[in-house]
C-alpha cells in the first residue's frame, strides 16, 4: 500500500529518508516498510533513526520531544484510494506541516505561533528594505509617468521610497513634540531635527500661523493649555541630500520638504473652516496666469483653513509660503548645474499643506526641478480646477490612502474618488460639473493613489478605531506589507512592530500582544531612543 492523495508527490522524498526508522514497528504512518523492509538491513536501522531524528530537530528548530505512542484509531484507511486520513488534530500540529508544504508556509509565518519571526519584528533594531540603485530610472519613481505599472503590484524600490518619505514626516512629529512651545516675544531659536537618514541635512525650519485666535478668557479658564493655543507653531523643515554615495544611488540630489499633521487647538480650528476660497494670484511666482483658471471648472480654489495656515505671517516668523519659496530658490542657486528633484511629503494636515507648497514652488523660478508630492492620509484640498491647475504645472502627486481612514473622504462629498468618477462618467456627470462651479464644498482629490487597507494586516484588528486607521505608523506598516490589491500581507515584511504596539496596542490583535509579553518585551518601559522612536501623531 502506498500513500495516496493526502501527501503531495513532490514532498514524498522528505518522508522516504526516514522510513527505515519505522521499519521495526508496524505503524500506519509508515506502510512502505511492509514492501521494502526486506531490502534494508536491520543493522543500519538504528543509525538511520538517529540521523532522521537529528535532521528533524534541525528542520523544526525544536528540542527533541519524548516518544509518542500512536493510537491506531486516530488513522483510518480510505477504501477507495488507499490513502490515510489523519483525524487527530494534535498530530498535525506536532508534524508542523507548514515546513513541508510551501503553500502553507506564508500562513504559518503570519501566525503568532511563529515566535522567531515575531521576535524579529519586535526587535529594537530597525530593518529596512534594501535600497537599490535607481540610476536613470529615478524620474519614474519620482512620478514622471504618474507611477504607471509601479503601484499594483507595488514596486519594491517605490515601497522603500514611500516608507522613507513617511519616516521624514515622523521626524517632523518628533521634533515638534520634543519642544512644541514658541515664545511670543522673540524669534524662535534654531531647532534640532533627528533625521532618520544621515545622508540629509536640515537647511530650514518651517512655521505655520493661524489667522484666527482664541478669546482672552480661554487663558483665564484654562491657563495650562500653553502651546496648544499659540498662533504660530513649528510645522516642518527643508532638508537636502548631502552624501555623495546617496546622490549617486538616487541619480540626483534631492530636496525634501516634510510637514507634520494637526497638533494645536488653532490648527484644529482652521481644519473646520471647510469653505472654498479662491487661491490668490502671485504675479512674481506665476509666469502664466492662465494656470489659475480652468474654462470648465472655473477658478482654482482651496479650503479656507488650509490657505490661512499657508499664507498667514506670524509675529516673528514669515508665512509658510514665503519660507518655502525663499529656501527653494536659495538651494537651486547653491546647487546650480546639478540634477535636482524636490520631494514634498506630509501626513494629515501636512499632506494638505504639501499640495499648496508644491503648487507654488513649481512656478517660483524659471527652471524648477521636478516636483513630486507623497502624502499620507491627506484630506481633499481644493476643487476640480485646482486639481487641473496642478496637472497643468506637471506637479506629480501620489496619495497613500487607507480605505478605513475617514479623513481621506473629507471635506466635500463623503464618497470615494472611484465612486465620484463613476458618477461623473454617467448621465449625471454634467450636473456634477455644474455643481462644481457653484457648490461651496465641491472638492476633488489630486494625483495617483496607492490604496492600502487595515483589514489586510494580520497584526491589526479588522475593526481598528479611527485613530489607528489615520495613524502614520499604521500607514507605514501597511505600505511595508503591501504587495498588490489581490495579494495578502507580504510574509517578508521588515518594519518593526515596536512602534505600532506602543502607539496602537489596543488595536493590535490580542494574540500578538500576548506573544509580545511572552517574549518579555516591556513596551511600557523600554522606549526606543529619541532618534529612532517617533511618537504617533494621534
Amino acid at each position: 500500500m502506498q500513500i495516496g492523495y493526502t501527501l503531495p508527490a513532490h514532498n514524498l522524498n522528505l518522508f522516504q529518508a526516514g522510513r527505515a526508522s519505522f521499519q521495526c514497528q508496524t505503524s500506519p504512518l509508515n506502510p512502505l516498510t511492509r514492501t521494502h523492509s526486506t531490502s534494508i538491513k536491520r543493522e543500519t536501522s538504528t543509525e538511520l533513526t538517529r540521523l532522521h531524528i537529528a535532521n528533524l530537530e534541525k528542520l523544526l528548530q525544536k528540542p527533541a520531544a519524548p516518544a509518542i505512542e500512536l493510537d491506531p484509531q486516530q488513522f483510518q484507511k480510505d477504501s477507495n484510494n488507499g490513502s490515510i486520513e489523519i483525524k487527530g488534530k494534535g498530530m498535525l500540529e506536532g508534524l508542523n506541516l507548514a515546513k513541508l508544504w510551501p503553500q502553507m508556509k506564508a500562513a504559518e509565518e503570519m501566525s503568532p505561533r511563529h515566535l522567531n519571526r515575531l521576535q524579529r519584528l519586535l526587535s529594537k533594531t530597525a530593518e529596512h528594505s534594501p535600497r537599490n540603485h535607481l540610476g536613470s530610472k529615478w524620474k519614474e519613481y519620482h512620478g514622471s509617468k504618474d507611477w504607471q505599472g509601479l503601484l499594483d503590484p507595488l514596486d519594491e524600490n517605490l515601497r522603500r521610497e514611500v516608507v522613507r518619505c513617511g519616516e521624514y514626516v515622523q521626524a517632523a512629529y518628533q521634533s515638534f513634540h520634543s519642544n512644541p512651545a514658541m515664545s511670543a516675544e522673540e524669534p524662535p531659536l534654531p531647532r534640532h531635527v533627528a533625521l532618520p537618514d544621515r545622508t540629509y541635512k536640515v537647511t530650514k525650519s518651517l512655521y505655520a500661523t493661524s489667522s484666527v485666535g482664541l478669546p482672552k478668557w480661554v487663558d483665564d479658564v484654562a491657563p495650562d493649555l500653553g502651546w496648544m493655543t499659540q498662533r504660530s507653531s513649528w510645522i516642518g523643515y527643508v532638508a537636502v541630500c548631502d552624501d555623495k554615495r546617496e546622490i549617486q544611488r538616487m541619480g540626483r540630489r534631492d530636496i525634501i520638504i516634510a510637514l507634520r499633521g494637526t497638533a494645536t487647538c488653532l490648527e484644529w480650528a482652521e481644519n473646520m473652516r471647510a469653505q472654498l476660497d479662491q487661491i490668490p494670484n502671485d504675479e512674481s511666482n506665476n509666469n502664466n496666469n492662465d494656470n489659475n483658471n480652468d474654462s470648465r471648472h472655473g477658478q482654482a480654489k482651496a479650503e479656507c483653513g488650509f490657505l490661512s495656515l499657508y499664507k498667514t505671517c506670524g509675529a516673528h516668523v514669515p508665512s509658510l509660503a514665503e519660507s518655502v519659496v525663499e529656501e527653494v530658490r536659495r538651494l537651486m542657486e547653491v546647487y546650480k548645474g546639478e540634477s535636482l528633484s524636490i520631494t514634498v511629503t506630509g501626513h494629515s494636515l501636512g499632506a494638505a499643506l504639501a499640495l499648496l507648497v508644491a503648487d507654488e514652488i513649481s512656478t517660483c523660478a524659471s527652471d524648477v526641478p521636478p516636483v513630486a508630492v507623497f502624502s499620507f492620509g491627506g484630506p481633499r484640498v481644493g476643487n476640480k480646477a485646482f486639481a487641473n491647475r496642478m496637472n497643468a504645472k506637471n506637479v506629480k502627486v501620489l496619495r497613500i490612502v487607507n480605505s478605513q481612514d475617514v479623513i481621506t473622504r473629507v471635506p466635500g462629498m463623503f464618497v470615494s474618488e472611484e465612486l465620484d468618477q463613476k458618477l461623473r462618467n454617467s448621465r449625471i456627470g454634467g450636473v456634477l460639473d455644474m455643481l462644481d462651479k457653484n457648490m461651496p464644498l465641491a472638492y476633488s482629490h489630486v494625483g495617483a493613489e496607492l490604496r492600502v487597507d487595515t483589514k489586510m494586516s494580520p497584526f491589526l484588528k479588522p475593526n481598528a478605531d479611527v485613530a489607528c486607521c489615520h495613524d502614520l505608523e499604521a500607514y507605514l506598516h501597511l505600505v511595508d506589507g503591501y504587495m498588490a490589491s489581490n495579494c495578502p500581507f507580504r510574509a517578508n515584511a521588515k518594519r518593526s512592530l515596536v512602534r505600532l504596539l506602543q502607539d496602537q496596542r489596543s488595536n493590535v490583535k490580542k494574540l500578538y500582544t500576548s506573544k509580545a509579553k511572552a517574549l518579555t518585551l516591556n513596551l511600557d518601559r523600554e522606549r526606543l531612543p529619541m532618534s529612532t522612536c517617533l511618537p504617533s501623531p494621534s
